[in-house]
């Protein structure tokens, strides 16, 4: 694997929650959140925590409004399938390449991977690293875990793994958030490439709106940039 990551993210031990107060928003953007399955309304309520306008996407016409896109947990191949019978895909790629901020948590980031271990269907590969489905077992094997957050500033992030997903290679450019794991074996469960990010948890089931801050930010900072490109240049002088 590809390090090129930061010291420091290991696990701490003792299990706290955090809670952040939610930010007012100007509502400029709008996030939306895929809900073809899976725990899009948890999103959604998050979202709404930290003041931004949220689109539940169905159609692809819903994908054209959006700031930004986050895919939530669920069952990747449920969605898979289903991205595929919506006609959302192709669409989906097509937005990401252009820049759309896209964040995938546990399925959305098994989704997002380039080469996914035991999905037997197309993902939407635009992340460069290796992710493997349900490999730290059944659901009786989820657990809750404090990771420290030096990313996100604050104290430890509490995460909750569901049957959750792992990172097993990330690429050079592919930016850790966050690992698990004490110092010598730790693995990266948070990661960002550009303006793509994917947890292997679900920050959505916590008070901690730590991600869903820095995500609306992406996507604030998309529809800046987007509006910058739409303004046409001023008309030069007749000299």
């Amino acid at each position: 694997m590809v390090n090129g990551t930061r010291e420091g993210m290991e696990l701490v031990t003792e299990l706290t929650t955090h809670s952040t107060g939610g930010a007012e928003r100007s509502g400029s953007v709008v996030v939306g959140v895929l809900a073809l399955q899976g725990d899009f309304a948890e999103h959604a309520a998050a979202l709404g925590r930290v003041g931004a306008d949220v689109l539940e996407v169905r159609t692809v016409e819903e994908l054209k409004r959006v700031d930004g896109l986050i895919i939530p947990g669920g069952e990747s191949t449920t969605i898979a399938r289903l991205m595929i019978a919506y006609g959302l895909r192709e669409p989906i790629i097509e937005r990401a390449r252009a820049g759309l901020p896209i964040w995938g948590t546990c399925a959305g980031a098994i989704l997002l991977a380039e080469e996914i271990v035991t999905l037997d269907r197309p993902g939407l590969n635009l992340v460069p690293m290796t992710v493997e489905r349900n490999a730290y077992g059944r659901q009786i094997d989820s657990f809750e875990a404090d990771l420290s957050s030096r990313e996100l500033g604050g104290g430890p992030l509490h995460a909750i793994f569901i049957r959750a997903p792992r990172i097993r290679s990330v690429a050079e450019g592919v930016e850790v958030l966050l690992r698990l794991g004490a110092e010598q074996e730790h693995e990266p469960v948070a990661v960002q490439c550009d303006s793509l990010m994917a947890t292997t948890f679900h920050p959505e089931l916590t008070d901690d709106t730590r991600l869903h801050e820095r995500f609306v930010g992406m996507c604030e900072a998309y529809a800046a940039a987007d509006a910058s490109r739409s303004v046409p240049a001023a008309a030069g002088g007749s000299g």
